[in-house]
């Protein structure tokens, strides 16, 4: 399904294929020869989404742009199952396996792997060529690339990363004052979509 929103329509290649029962709104391009599996999602949300040739989004995925983030995937690219990109880069010949997550201002070089239920944190870029092993998580500019039983090293190296400035656009607070205004302000974001339109 191909959704207009905020007055911007999604660019499909002819050559590309969405599948009946996934969705893709608003500032979207889609690459020749790209496929969006069942069940996907491609959303632009105040920031656009370009998918390059060749590259597949697979069942249940979701890949989202965001104000001040845009989502990028290059050429030749797989975002596996269940996969999460949000405002994020992934270059090409990238690989994103079942479950993986890929956080706002993240950067995945080309060649890139990221392994089943891998996680690259905000604002943290994997090299060109670097592997994410089975559920482990790559975090920091540089990335390290840290199993997920060494939370404290996890961390130590996340605090500086400003996840709630990233994501949220507000500053780190206890959570029971921070989630009031996150909700509040998704609230209004996401309600937009109630005058979108079914192209």
């Amino acid at each position: 399904m191909l959704l207009e929103h905020d007055g911007k329509r999604p660019t499909v290649d002819p050559t590309a294929w969405v599948a009946p029962n996934a969705v893709v709104c608003g500032d979207v391009r889609l690459g020749e020869e790209s496929r969006v599996l069942f069940g996907a999602v491609i959303t632009a949300e105040a920031g656009s989404v370009s998918i390059g040739s060749h590259s597949i989004v697979m069942e249940q995925a979701l890949v989202r742009g965001r104000e001040g983030h845009p989502t990028t995937i290059g050429d030749h690219v797989i975002v596996g199952p269940h996969a999460h990109v949000n405002g994020a880069t992934i270059e090409g010949t990238a690989f994103l396996a079942t479950g993986t997550s890929v956080f706002p201002g993240a950067q995945v070089g080309a060649g890139a792997e990221v392994r089943i239920n891998g996680v690259v944190h905000v604002n943290s870029v994997l090299a060109p060529g670097a592997l994410v092993p089975i559920g482990w998580v790559a975090v920091g500019n540089p990335a390290e690339v840290l199993p997920p039983g060494e939370h404290d090293a996890i961390w130590a190296i996340q605090e500086g990363l400003d996840f709630p400035g990233t994501v949220f656009g507000l500053e780190r607070r206890p959570t029971r004052e921070l989630m009031p205004q996150v909700t509040r302000r998704y609230a209004e974001r996401f309600g937009r979509h109630r005058d979108d339109r079914v192209l």
